[in-house]
């Protein structure tokens, strides 16, 4: 009787775990260059900037220590969402599609970031986003 109990509470246990699970979406990060490869935030050409999205709120950046910008939870819902990046350099438009998933865990997974504005060249490397700003 006593190891039927303690098998139930480790199931229980156990299973309990597998509830709580979720997985945020990827992170994305942008790298802002010149047309020479020069980091913009390192040169200091590029000193302010900020995003709002559709509903004009802010998202929460983070540089990082070898000076590119991290956007903190974005991609968290279903659909396309679309935001405007300030800076003293340029502004441009980009707009996040992002789906939820279930496998092991709940969560979203982004699909697709689509970059517009004018002079604008984004290269896809592997982690982040290469943004050339002339």
């Amino acid at each position: 009787m006593k190891k039927i109990f303690i098998f139930l509470i480790m199931a229980l246990v156990l299973t309990a775990c597998g509830d709580d699970c979720y997985n945020a979406p990827q992170t994305i990060a942008f790298k802002f260059v010149n047309s020479n490869d020069e980091n913009l935030i390192e040169n200091g050409t590029l000193t302010t900037y900020s995003i709002q999205d559709e509903n004009h709120v802010g998202v929460q950046l983070s540089k990082t220590s070898d000076n590119m910008i991290i956007l903190e939870n974005v991609g968290a819902y279903n659909g396309t969402k679309n935001y405007k990046f300030y800076s003293n350099v340029k502004v441009f438009d980009f707009s996040i599609q992002s789906s939820e998933f279930k496998g092991g865990c709940d969560g979203y997974q982004i699909n697709k970031l689509t970059f517009t504005g004018v002079n604008i060249d984004v290269k896809d490397e592997k982690g982040y986003y290469k943004i050339v700003l002339e």
